[in-house]
């Protein structure tokens, strides 16, 4: 069975706005919800949805996840829970994709999409069911979006006197794609009490180790 051709960026050229948002976040005290753990990228929306990104060798990586509410694709384990029929979301790929999914079934996870990226191009199996990939919303796939979900967690806990970042701002940190210091992050997270812009940094310099 053929794969089907995605348009998606280069995994690297996320690492910026990944890192960003991470940065922000671990500030926050939410680092949980968007983090790198070595070879592996993490976003979560807080509310069970959820995407991984699996750096590998020779430039490739696994993107997969579920978001639990649109998700209509079931595979494996899900298709039994939810006694729907099964969506294989390995059909006709490569085997190097399986190593990633395995790790996910063995955490008990259900799984609602599967994305191979070769080193070059972007590739899931070939289905017509929506996965859930574009409504979980990974804010690294533009800076738009990035930028959006910075100023939301920042408004979400406001500075004592008042105010935002710019976007010139939060742009700097992206820019600075994961060689962050607590200058950066300082910028863009209010400078009130519970905020750790040296967490924030860290978190977004993990990102350098994929």
């Amino acid at each position: 069975m053929a794969l089907v051709k995605l348009d998606l960026p280069d995994p690297m050229a996320l690492r910026g706005r990944w890192a960003a948002l991470a940065a922000v976040q671990a500030a926050s005290g939410h680092g949980e919800r968007c983090r790198a753990l070595r070879p592996l990228w993490h976003y979560d929306d807080g509310h069970g949805s959820w995407i991984d990104l699996h750096h590998l060798d020779e430039g490739r990586a696994v993107l997969l996840g579920q978001d639990r509410n649109e998700s209509e694709t079931y595979y494996a384990e899900a298709a039994d829970f939810f006694e729907e029929k099964e969506t294989d979301l390995l059909a006709g790929a490569p085997e190097w994709w399986e190593p990633p999914v395995r790790r996910v079934r063995d955490a008990e996870l259900f799984l609602g999409f599967v994305y191979g990226f070769d080193g070059s191009t972007w590739h899931r199996a070939e289905y017509d069911l929506e996965d859930g990939f574009r409504s979980v919303g990974l804010p690294a796939l533009s800076t738009d979006r990035t930028r959006e979900t910075i100023l939301a967690a920042v408004q979400h806990r406001p500075a004592a006197g008042g105010g935002e970042p710019s976007h010139r701002q939060i742009d700097a940190l992206i820019a600075a794609d994961g060689e962050v210091d607590a200058t950066l992050v300082a910028a863009v997270a209010p400078p009130t009490t519970g905020w750790d812009a040296e967490a924030g940094a860290a978190a977004a310099r993990a990102f350098l180790a994929a």
